[in-house]
Protein backbone atom coordinates (compact mmCIF):
# COMPACT_ATOMS: atom_id res chain seq x y z
CA UNK A 1 0.00 0.00 0.00
CA UNK A 2 1.34 3.18 -1.18
CA UNK A 3 1.19 6.41 1.10
CA UNK A 4 0.99 10.16 0.04
CA UNK A 5 4.52 11.03 0.46
CA UNK A 6 5.70 7.70 -1.46
CA UNK A 7 2.76 8.61 -3.67
CA UNK A 8 4.17 12.60 -4.57
CA UNK A 9 8.41 10.63 -4.56
CA UNK A 10 7.44 8.50 -7.96
CA UNK A 11 5.22 10.64 -9.11
CA UNK A 12 9.01 13.13 -9.11
CA UNK A 13 10.65 9.84 -10.01
CA UNK A 14 12.58 10.06 -6.92
CA UNK A 15 13.58 6.28 -5.92
CA UNK A 16 12.91 4.54 -2.95
CA UNK A 17 10.72 1.60 -1.56
CA UNK A 18 7.30 1.53 0.01
CA UNK A 19 7.77 -0.41 3.66
CA UNK A 20 3.76 0.10 4.59
CA UNK A 21 2.79 1.84 7.54
CA UNK A 22 3.97 1.27 11.14
CA UNK A 23 1.11 0.47 14.11
CA UNK A 24 0.70 4.21 14.59
CA UNK A 25 -0.45 4.72 10.62
CA UNK A 26 3.13 6.16 9.76
CA UNK A 27 4.28 5.73 6.45
CA UNK A 28 7.84 4.03 6.55
CA UNK A 29 10.04 4.34 3.42
CA UNK A 30 13.73 2.38 2.78
CA UNK A 31 15.88 4.77 1.27
CA UNK A 32 19.48 3.33 -0.47
CA UNK A 33 22.71 4.76 1.03
CA UNK A 34 24.01 6.36 -1.86
CA UNK A 35 20.28 8.35 -2.44
CA UNK A 36 19.73 9.47 0.99
CA UNK A 37 21.41 12.77 1.50
CA UNK A 38 19.91 13.77 -1.82
CA UNK A 39 15.96 12.85 -0.88
CA UNK A 40 16.78 14.61 2.47
CA UNK A 41 17.39 17.26 0.95
CA UNK A 42 14.15 16.91 -1.00
CA UNK A 43 11.91 16.35 2.05
CA UNK A 44 13.03 19.18 3.55
CA UNK A 45 12.55 21.57 0.71
CA UNK A 46 9.14 19.65 0.51
CA UNK A 47 8.09 20.38 4.47
CA UNK A 48 9.64 18.06 6.61
CA UNK A 49 11.61 20.30 8.60
CA UNK A 50 11.55 19.06 11.95
CA UNK A 51 13.78 15.41 12.81
CA UNK A 52 12.21 13.98 15.48
CA UNK A 53 14.67 11.61 16.07
CA UNK A 54 17.16 9.32 14.55
CA UNK A 55 18.27 5.77 15.95
CA UNK A 56 19.93 2.60 14.33
CA UNK A 57 19.17 -1.36 14.80
CA UNK A 58 21.43 -4.65 14.12
CA UNK A 59 18.56 -6.34 11.62
CA UNK A 60 19.78 -9.79 12.61
CA UNK A 61 23.18 -11.06 13.28
CA UNK A 62 25.73 -10.70 10.39
CA UNK A 63 23.19 -8.92 8.54
CA UNK A 64 22.68 -5.50 7.90
CA UNK A 65 22.42 -2.68 10.21
CA UNK A 66 19.53 -0.04 10.08
CA UNK A 67 19.82 3.46 10.56
CA UNK A 68 16.18 4.94 10.98
CA UNK A 69 14.79 8.49 10.90
CA UNK A 70 11.81 10.49 11.95
CA UNK A 71 10.71 13.54 10.04
CA UNK A 72 7.65 15.28 11.32
CA UNK A 73 6.40 18.44 8.48
CA UNK A 74 5.09 21.27 11.12
CA UNK A 75 3.23 23.65 9.10
CA UNK A 76 1.53 26.97 10.87
CA UNK A 77 -2.02 26.29 11.92
CA UNK A 78 -2.17 22.15 11.26
CA UNK A 79 -2.82 20.70 14.32
CA UNK A 80 -2.10 16.85 13.17
CA UNK A 81 1.40 17.50 11.49
CA UNK A 82 2.46 14.77 8.92
CA UNK A 83 5.26 12.37 9.83
CA UNK A 84 7.12 9.86 7.70
CA UNK A 85 10.01 7.21 8.93
CA UNK A 86 12.99 6.87 6.90
CA UNK A 87 15.08 3.88 7.01
CA UNK A 88 18.24 3.34 5.81
CA UNK A 89 20.33 0.01 5.71
CA UNK A 90 24.03 -0.41 5.48
CA UNK A 91 26.28 -3.49 4.98
CA UNK A 92 27.77 -4.75 8.37
CA UNK A 93 30.88 -5.18 6.77
CA UNK A 94 31.36 -1.37 5.75
CA UNK A 95 28.17 0.51 7.61
CA UNK A 96 28.34 4.49 5.24
CA UNK A 97 25.63 6.55 5.21
CA UNK A 98 25.46 10.14 4.22
CA UNK A 99 25.26 12.47 7.57
CA UNK A 100 21.92 14.35 7.29
CA UNK A 101 23.69 17.10 9.74
CA UNK A 102 23.93 19.25 7.39
CA UNK A 103 20.27 19.59 6.75
CA UNK A 104 19.13 18.49 10.25
CA UNK A 105 21.38 19.93 12.56
CA UNK A 106 19.38 18.03 15.34
CA UNK A 107 21.00 15.01 14.08
CA UNK A 108 24.26 15.49 15.69
CA UNK A 109 24.31 13.42 19.08
CA UNK A 110 21.86 10.84 17.47
CA UNK A 111 24.22 9.93 14.54
CA UNK A 112 27.51 10.20 16.86
CA UNK A 113 25.48 7.82 19.32
CA UNK A 114 24.71 5.59 16.62
CA UNK A 115 28.32 5.51 15.68
CA UNK A 116 29.41 4.77 18.79
CA UNK A 117 26.97 1.89 19.24
CA UNK A 118 27.18 0.31 16.21
CA UNK A 119 29.48 1.47 14.05
CA UNK A 120 27.80 3.08 11.14
CA UNK A 121 29.79 6.09 9.55
CA UNK A 122 28.15 8.75 8.93
CA UNK A 123 29.94 10.72 5.71
CA UNK A 124 30.41 14.41 6.59
CA UNK A 125 29.85 14.17 9.98
CA UNK A 126 31.33 17.07 11.18
CA UNK A 127 32.51 15.91 14.69
CA UNK A 128 31.89 11.69 14.19
CA UNK A 129 33.43 10.28 17.23
CA UNK A 130 32.31 8.21 20.16
CA UNK A 131 29.71 10.13 22.45
CA UNK A 132 29.19 7.29 25.57
CA UNK A 133 31.50 4.71 25.16
CA UNK A 134 35.43 5.79 25.86
CA UNK A 135 37.55 6.14 22.70
CA UNK A 136 39.86 3.21 24.14
CA UNK A 137 36.62 1.30 23.15
CA UNK A 138 37.57 -1.78 21.02
CA UNK A 139 34.04 -2.85 19.12
CA UNK A 140 30.59 -2.11 18.85
CA UNK A 141 28.79 -2.90 22.00
CA UNK A 142 25.11 -2.90 20.30
CA UNK A 143 25.60 -5.18 17.71
CA UNK A 144 24.31 -8.85 18.18
CA UNK A 145 27.15 -10.70 17.22
CA UNK A 146 29.41 -8.10 19.76
CA UNK A 147 31.41 -10.05 22.40
CA UNK A 148 32.79 -7.52 25.54
CA UNK A 149 36.52 -7.64 25.73
CA UNK A 150 35.77 -8.78 29.58
CA UNK A 151 33.70 -11.86 28.38
CA UNK A 152 36.16 -14.23 29.00
CA UNK A 153 37.80 -12.89 31.87
CA UNK A 154 34.33 -12.56 33.57
CA UNK A 155 33.65 -16.65 31.88
CA UNK A 156 36.92 -17.90 33.51
CA UNK A 157 36.12 -15.86 37.04
CA UNK A 158 32.92 -18.31 36.86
Amino acid sequence: MQGRLSAWLVKHGIIHRSLGFDYQGIETLQIKPEDWHSIAVILYVYGYNYLRSQCAYDVAPGGLLASVYHLTRIEYGVDQPEEVCIKVFASRRNPRIPSVFWVWKSVDFQERESYDMLGISYDNHPRLKRILMPESWIGWPLRKDYISPNFYEIQDAH
